[in-house]
């Protein structure tokens, strides 16, 4: 329907200048009379030039429109690449180049016959270098507004874009955001993009039920966040079209804003510090937060099961924590003093070797080849 209506202004347009360039050639100022038209002929020309120019008009609307979007696509690419201070810069120094250029062009317009030309020329040329310069300059211009006491008072304040905490969905399904949350830990604001949203309502449709209830999951832990945090939760509509994935698509607008990415996606970890976007992994922080263990020390855990290499048990600490206890497979359901004797850090987390104590008092510890096939 917009199409059609753009159509059909573009026709009107080039139906009026064909009708203005008839009207233009065949006056007496100009002398293009060469057919010798009447006055009563000159009207019938006139409309026959607007409909000629109207046809063309309505033949080259497609192509036109086209290559509008086009342009206009690109250029709102640019500009979604430019950090918001190189943008304010830009424009502040396009409206000051713009300033000068008409002060300067009331005089240059009195130069005889070159005049006009003059001043459309400096407009243009001043409009670039203002830009330019803005760019370049932003801190420059910006420090000059904070003279002022209001602006004095708003410099002082985070950036925006650093302010803001970009969620992918796999933390948002994964729930443990929300806790972390509640300890008031994380600052700013919470960015969830449109296009999370969507993928996942499309998890919550899905026909299977393992995925309809991770969906589902996901949606509950965003109503709870922006019902009972104090955090301040927004929604971001702009979509990327020109990007498929939804993790790129969390890469460029982390990009565009200059905000952080929560996830506990390890894949999305390394692409978006590859490309220069800091990370906040659940994961890591979950690892970091967990009680520091060293051999030699003593503890008490419940063996749940049999380990991967014979006469092992393993038994897990309250915060997951896998614990494998070297001939605790006789102790499987039992809760036993253990002593540790090595601990691994992984990157699926930190894994704690350990025996029996009564074990220590028979000499039987644990063989150092054992830990290697645990490891393998």
């Amino acid at each position: 329907m917009i199409r059609k209506i753009v159509r059909g202004i573009i026709t009107l347009l080039f139906a009026g200048a064909g009708f203005s360039l008839a009207f233009l050639l065949l006056s007496p100022h100009f002398g293009f009379n060469l057919l010798n038209w009447s006055n009563a002929q000159k009207p019938y020309v006139y409309i026959g030039s607007g409909i000629v120019a109207a046809g063309i008009g309505f033949l080259l609307a497609p192509w036109i429109i086209e290559v509008s979007v086009k342009i206009i696509r690109w250029f709102e690419a640019k500009l979604q690449k430019m950090p918001t201070n190189d943008l304010v810069g830009g424009a502040i120094g396009l409206i000051i180049g713009l300033i000068i250029s008409a002060l300067v062009s009331t005089v240059l317009s009195q130069v005889p016959y070159v005049g006009t030309f003059l001043s459309i020329l400096l407009i243009f040329f001043m409009g670039y270098l203002g830009i330019s310069l803005g760019t370049k300059r932003k801190e420059d211009v910006f420090s000059i507004f904070a003279a002022f006491p209001r602006f004095g008072k708003e410099k002082k304040t985070e950036p925006r874009g650093s302010s803001y905490k970009v969620l992918d969905t796999s933390v948002i399904i994964d729930g443990r955001i929300s806790d972390i949350i509640k300890t008031g830990f994380v600052e700013g604001t919470l960015l969830i993009p449109g296009f999370v949203l969507e993928e996942l309502r499309h998890i919550a449709d899905s026909s299977d039920l393992s995925k309809r209830n991770r969906g589902r999951r996901g949606l509950d832990i965003l109503n709870k966040i922006s019902k009972e945090s104090d955090i301040k939760v927004q929604i971001y509509e702009k979509d990327f079209e020109d990007i498929a994935e939804v993790d790129s698509k969390l890469v460029r607008l982390a990009q565009v804003l200059g905000s952080q990415v929560l996830t506990n996606d390890y894949n999305l970890n390394k692409v978006a510090e590859l490309q220069g976007v800091r990370v906040l992994n659940i994961n890591e922080l979950a690892n970091a937060v967990k009680p520091v263990v060293l051999p030699g020390e003593e503890m008490v855990v419940q063996v749940i099961k049999d380990g991967k290499e014979i006469g092992q048990g393993v038994a897990y600490l309250d915060d997951g924590t896998m614990i494998v206890v070297d001939g605790g497979k006789k102790y499987i359901g039992q809760t036993i003093g253990v002593l540790v004797t090595s601990v691994l850090q992984t990157a699926a987390g930190r894994m704690i070797f350990a025996k029996p104590k009564n074990a220590e008092k028979k000499g039987l510890g644990s063989h150092p080849l054992n830990e290697v096939n645990i490891i393998g």
